[in-house]
């Protein structure tokens, strides 16, 4: 049998779609950290045209995900979350640094509602708390802070899909890249790169009003697994020894 088409090094992100989870499901557990569109948020209106936004999070994509690989998946997350705010406020209020919650992946996707700015020098590798006040500061932190939680856990850094791809959109990207470079175990997600075009048709498709509708989260599920499922293929040796994260185990090579 060959199967050297798993790890083809011609392949591109999402060339192959996964409707399964693929290997996420090597991860047992993971945590998606976001806003609205990780909360499986959707838009309502009234008849006099009133909009309410509600979260459902067993129609976000990571409870799909989870549902698809078999895997336990934490919503740490919430409608119009910031990194700011997370760091500042949320994650303490909710309890989302406690060690009992630890996962042995954590799937970032905050931007929407930032301010973003900053560079990779806002962040201080040896002390969180030096970090600047900006979006890579705080962003950073996020990492830092699981990481003294959950020492050898893997990171994906969620980029904007391609969409508008204007200078905001651009600078997020490149501050993320930066960041996955400066921190060991962090992954980019390059949606901005690789998705599909977020266009008039897709909207139709797959939004109701600003948020996306049910079919839109178990697409975006499929996305985000297939493109974890690339990165575990493409760097098996990174997550080899993932069946021990969490534990007082490792292998010593």
């Amino acid at each position: 049998m060959d199967i050297s088409y798993l790890f083809d090094p011609n392949e591109k992100p999402l060339d192959r779609w996964v409707t399964d989870g693929g290997y996420c499901a090597i991860l047992r557990t993971v945590a998606f950290i976001g806003d609205s569109l990780s909360s499986g948020e959707f838009e309502s209106r009234d008849v006099n045209g009133n909009a309410g936004y509600h979260d459902y999070f067993e129609y976000s994509w990571g409870q799909y995900i989870a549902r698809m690989a078999g895997l336990k998946a934490y919503n740490f997350s919430e409608g119009g979350m910031t990194a700011e705010k997370y760091v500042n406020k949320f994650a303490d209020e909710k309890g989302f640094w406690d060690k009992s919650l630890a996962a042995q992946a954590y799937v970032i996707a905050l931007g929407a509602n930032d301010l973003i700015n900053g560079s990779i020098n806002d962040v201080c590798v040896e002390d969180h708390t030096k970090n600047a006040p900006t979006y890579a500061g705080y962003y950073a932190q996020i990492i830092q802070r699981y990481k003294q939680i959950q020492p050898d856990a893997k990171f994906f850094l969620v980029t904007f899909p391609k969409c508008n791809c204007d200078s905001r959109d651009i600078l997020q990207r490149s501050i993320l890249m930066d960041i996955a470079e400066k921190l060991d175990n962090c992954y980019v997600i390059d949606l901005q790169e690789y998705s599909p075009e977020y266009n008039d048709d897709f909207r139709k498709r797959f939004f109701v009003g600003g948020h996306m509708n049910a079919a839109g989260y178990l697409f975006t599920a499929e996305m985000i697994a297939s493109y974890i499922d690339y990165i575990i293929r493409h760097n098996m040796e990174d997550f080899s020894q993932i069946g021990f994260v969490g534990t007082p185990y490792k292998y010593v090579k």
